[in-house]
């Protein structure tokens, strides 16, 4: 496993917790069945890291191309 140290503004992170909360509760409204289950803020971005990846290791597959479309919207394309 890889460690990565980002650094985010207080009104990201709390952004974050607060979007991770209402994850949490989609997956217990799901009985679990989601893709990663609860999250935290470091699983979520965890989760995304992997979806990034995947526009490189997995292009094509709906978790590349959903992020390889926001990397297009802020002006990276990665074709």
């Amino acid at each position: 496993m890889k460690r990565i140290t980002i650094t985010i503004s207080e009104s990201t992170a709390e952004a974050l917790s607060k979007l991770a909360k209402v994850c949490s509760e989609a997956d217990k409204a799901r009985n679990g069945f989601t893709s990663h289950g609860t999250l935290t803020p470091a699983s979520l971005l965890a989760m995304l890291a992997e979806d990034a990846g995947m526009v490189i290791t997995r292009p094509g597959c709906w978790e590349a191309s959903n992020m390889h479309q926001v990397l297009v919207s802020h002006g990276y394309d990665t074709n």
